[in-house]
């Protein structure tokens, strides 16, 4: 059954609605923050030089990209961690405007107000030549690239973007996922190495070595060894303080232990992408696996855990910073966060690979998306440079550019040791003014935060993910990866608003009751009901919708 032609009326009814109201209220409450009126955007972005490609002065390969300067304006999302220095006027962007003739002015909108300010840009025409760091959602991609607002890139990348083009050769997952559901691509990525296993990882499952040794266990390999090491944790005064305060388990939230755990049972299949369906191994179809035996019993170990005291009560209310305090106390026997080291000073910290379950599945099924923000940059029709833009965006994705973009310029921000290996230079990594790591790269780079346009390699980005206690753990995890990690998929305008409304609902209801389950305020007694609930929101309609975009994310 596909979704009603009822549904879909009223439907077209809310959104229809609910865009005058936000386009209303914005109009309301834009003006003059961030130091930019939409207008100010819009009259920024028509001061643009002449056309390159039109007075010929555009270069299809090498530097300069073009024979004369010409400048651009880009909506810019800027995250908290990286600083207050204008983009202008750090070094990754004075060298690409000397090598690319190239000027950008940043127009820098904080992440905390990123959305809002996006949609309004783009509901009132208010927008410069492109979108950068601006987290724009497939949905809107596809939206506003068939309106035309978004230019298609589909003879743009080919012509002049030979570093994307390759990746796409190279990873033809990375094409199906970039290209909309009417055959068009309109954005560049937030792109990570697929062999940067680490990365792609995130936040591994950590324990305490030394807590391990002290007991004389091994690492566990195993769901059961997991759950034995926690128990002697809960009843060891391992941080010899005279008290039994450690914990065994804590994080923020419990849906990353889930994600952690759910290989075990051999369920989350295709990776983090895709975390309600995914395709069972025994008859290769797709699955609605929040709703089988298998994850049942996943809440079920998960749920055992935190009634016997093994998981961090504060575990549904607690944020990073009190989890870190904790951390930093020398309390804290397993926890999931990027690295411990750097989230929390913890040291002999190991991260395991995938556990073996009670039907001897074994999984490492918490895998990212390496295309991890597809409308990390869009370029607008009131760019009068697409050509030139895309080159200049597309060095970014070599290896000469990513190093700029990633490191800065050798000699000033970065040397290269003897082994080949690229290193930040000792004011940047104990800077003297006691700065972090973050705070000494403002003036050099501007990836700090995330969400930016790039090709992210274990050779250039030097985050927590590249230290050798990641590369370890992923290593562990490499021989239960998933075999087919599938990319993000990319719906129809009437196959969003489904699942931004009734597929939403769907979300909300199940993550709240995993949560009762867990804490034991709703009983397993219930799941079937549970179960029942979900297939009468829409399951049906839901499945139908996931076939249809899979199929078209298998044939592009």
């Amino acid at each position: 059954m596909g979704i009603t032609t009822r549904w879909m009326g009223t439907a077209t009814t809310i959104v229809l609605m609910t865009s005058l109201i936000v386009g209303c209220a914005g109009n309301g409450n834009n003006a003059g923050s961030n130091g930019n009126s939409g207008q100010t955007m819009m009259n920024t972005s028509s001061g643009n030089a002449g056309g390159a490609e039109a007075s010929g002065t555009l270069q299809a390969t090498g530097m300069p990209i073009t024979q004369e300067p010409i400048e651009l304006t880009f909506f810019t999302g800027l995250a908290g961690s990286n600083g207050s220095t204008p983009f202008e006027e750090r070094l990754v962007y004075k060298e690409m405007e000397q090598l690319s003739n190239i000027k950008v002015n940043f127009q820098l909108v904080p992440f905390d107000g990123l959305t809002e300010k996006r949609n309004l840009a783009l509901a009132n025409g208010d927008y410069p030549d492109a979108f950068f760091t601006a987290r724009v959602p497939s949905a809107d991609l596809m939206r506003y690239g068939s309106e035309g607002v978004f230019v298609q890139l589909d003879e743009l990348l080919e012509q002049y973007a030979p570093n994307l083009t390759a990746l796409m050769e190279k990873y033809p997952a990375l094409r199906k996922a970039l290209t909309m559901p009417n055959g068009h691509i309109y954005s560049m990525p937030t792109f990570y190495d697929p062999e940067f296993l680490p990365m792609l990882i995130g936040t591994p499952l950590w324990i305490k070595q030394d807590w391990l040794e002290q007991l004389g266990m091994d690492e566990p390999q195993t769901i059961d060894e997991y759950y034995d090491y926690l128990v002697a944790v809960k009843s060891t005064d391992l941080n010899g303080n005279g008290k039994l305060d450690e914990i065994p388990y804590s994080g923020t939230g419990i849906f990353p232990l889930i994600e952690q755990l759910e290989g075990a049972w051999g369920v989350g299949t295709r990776g983090l992408g895709h975390k309600f369906v995914d395709v069972n191994p025994e008859n290769n179809e797709l699955r609605f696996f929040r709703t089988t035996d298998r994850y049942k019993e996943v809440l079920q170990f998960i749920n055992k855990l935190y009634a016997e005291g093994l998981i961090d009560p504060d575990i549904f209310t607690q944020d990073s910073k009190t989890l870190y305090a904790k951390g930093s106390e020398e309390r804290l026997a397993s926890t999931i966060n990027p690295n411990p080291i750097t989230q929390f000073n913890g040291e002999n910290y190991v991260g395991l690979g995938a556990l073996k379950g009670p039907h001897g599945d074994q999984l490492y099924s918490h895998i990212k998306v390496p295309m991890v923000w597809p409308g990390a940059f869009a370029i607008t029709d009131k760019n009068q440079h697409p050509e030139a833009t895309v080159r200049w965006m597309d060095y970014f994705y070599g290896e000469e550019g990513a190093k700029l973009f990633f490191m800065g310029k050798e000699g000033e921000s970065y040397e290269t040791t003897t082994d080949g290996t690229l290193e930040f230079m000792d004011h940047i990594k104990n800077n003297p003014d006691g700065l972090t790591l973050d705070q000494a790269l403002t003036n050099y780079v501007s990836w700090m935060g995330g969400s930016y346009p790039g090709y992210v390699k274990v050779d250039w980005f030097k985050g927590s993910e590249s230290l050798p206690s990641a590369i370890d753990a992923g290593e562990k995890a490499a021989p239960h990866v998933i075999d087919d990690l599938w990319y993000n998929f990319n719906y129809t305008d009437e196959e969003t608003e489904f699942m931004r409304t009734i597929g939403a609902d769907m979300h909300t209801y199940i993550r709240e009751m995993e949560a009762k389950f867990i804490n034991g305020s709703a009983s397993f007694k219930e799941w079937d009901k549970y179960v029942r609930t979900i297939e009468n929101m829409g399951l049906e309609d839901y499945m139908t919708i996931y076939q249809t975009a899979a199929d078209r994310y298998n044939g592009n």
